[in-house]
């Protein structure tokens, strides 16, 4: 008797939308501003995405999928067929690339508080 597998039968991707996008990606030794170029958006439109800040429309996942070659469901939900290989021949690269996401996205952040903190000593003086 022949086992039959389903995606029901397997534990979806655990990573968010931003995640797999972002793993994909670096698998296919794409930058952001390459993959904004071919979907037709700003690369911070794709760092967004990646960092789960916003979500592309159905017509732009419907173009990641493709350029991406993987499939639509696994990219939006995790379940159905992965990327065979995500981590790629090289570890390393992988590990490194992303280390880069991370120190991009740890910039971002300071970014972020130092707008948050000026904001809130400004509104501070006012009083």
């Amino acid at each position: 008797m022949a086992v039959v597998t389903s995606i029901h039968n397997r534990l979806p991707d655990s990573d968010t939308f931003g995640g797999r996008l972002s793993r994909i990606r670096d698998a296919q030794g794409m930058t952001t501003a390459a993959l904004a170029r071919r979907v037709g958006v700003r690369q911070k439109t794709i760092e967004q995405w990646e960092s789960d800040r916003s979500e592309p429309s159905v017509e732009r996942l419907s173009l990641l999928a493709g350029i991406l070659n993987v499939n639509l469901v696994w990219l939006l939900h995790g379940v159905g067929d992965a990327p065979a290989d995500e981590i790629g021949p090289d570890p390393l690269a992988a590990i490194t690339v992303q280390l880069e996401r991370l120190k991009r996205m740890h910039e971002d952040t300071g970014r972020i508080i130092d707008r948050i903190q000026r904001e809130v000593t400004r509104l501070e003086e006012e009083r």
